[in-house]
C-alpha cells in the first residue's frame, strides 16, 4: 500500500498541451531529418522534452508553447535558471553515454493558432 502512495506521488502530472506541443516538435524534427531518440528525460537535476541525432550529434530539445507572443513569447521562457537545469540534466545523460559525442541544445517553439513551428539550433550554449 505504502509503496502505491508513493508511485502516485512520484508520477509526472499530465499536461495535454505540453505533450501535445512535445509530440508535434518531435514530428517537426523527423521531418527535418533528425532521429528523436528520447522523450521526457529526466532525472534529479530537471526533464529535457526531447533529445534527439542528427548525424553523431546529440541535440537536446527544449519545446515551448504560447499561445501568443505576449510577455517575450516562447522564447523567454527559457529563463536563466531553466539553461541552468537542462544543463545540469544534460550532463547527467551524457555520463552514461561512451564516447561522449558531440552536442547542442536547440529549441523548439510554437506559437499561436494555426501553430507556427520555429526552431532555434544552438539556442542554448555553455
Amino acid at each position: 500500500m505504502l509503496t502505491a502512495v508513493r508511485n502516485s506521488l512520484n508520477r509526472r502530472r499530465v499536461n495535454p498541451r505540453g505533450e501535445q506541443a512535445e509530440t508535434r516538435a518531435a514530428d517537426f524534427l523527423r521531418s527535418r531529418g533528425l532521429i528523436v531518440v528520447q522523450k521526457n528525460y529526466r532525472c534529479r537535476f530537471g526533464e529535457i522534452d526531447l533529445i534527439a541525432r542528427e548525424g553523431n550529434t546529440v541535440v537536446f530539445v527544449e519545446v515551448r508553447h504560447r499561445a501568443d507572443s505576449s510577455y517575450g513569447g516562447a522564447a523567454a521562457s527559457i529563463t536563466p535558471a531553466k539553461r541552468g537545469r537542462l544543463l545540469k540534466t544534460a550532463r547527467h545523460y551524457l555520463a552514461t553515454v561512451h564516447p561522449v559525442p558531440p552536442c547542442r541544445f536547440d529549441a523548439v517553439l510554437l506559437t499561436g493558432e494555426p501553430v507556427q513551428v520555429e526552431w532555434i539550433r544552438n539556442a542554448i550554449e555553455e
